[in-house]
């Protein structure tokens, strides 16, 4: 099993939106990924509740079969789609991936 997981801290505004709202249209484009795209297992988002300096504001846990299904996730259209969006509301970015 391959796990994948990437935490965001999002901007305080962005495209016309709060922060707050921006959270909410990430977690629906990332569920929406489930559907879309069968090499995902497992996919969850998560917000942050602690919201002191150091946590970042949402987290993606997801589980694939391998690093070559997880790579194809990466790649997929959705997934690219997701990615434009994402780029347009986060601030920092990382990424932990690791094979179990």
């Amino acid at each position: 099993m391959f796990k994948h997981i990437v935490m965001w801290k999002l901007k305080e505004e962005a495209n016309g939106a709060t922060k707050e709202e921006n959270a909410v249209k990430v977690r629906n484009i990332i569920e929406a990924l489930k559907v879309q795209i069968k090499e995902i297992k497992h996919i969850e988002i998560g917000f942050d509740v602690s919201c002191s300096e150091n946590s970042y504001d949402i987290v993606l846990y997801s589980e694939f079969d391998s690093k070559g299904d997880c790579e194809i996730y990466i790649k997929h259209p959705e997934h690219q789609k997701a990615a434009v969006f994402l780029g347009s509301v986060v601030s920092e970015r990382k990424v932990v991936d690791y094979d179990i």
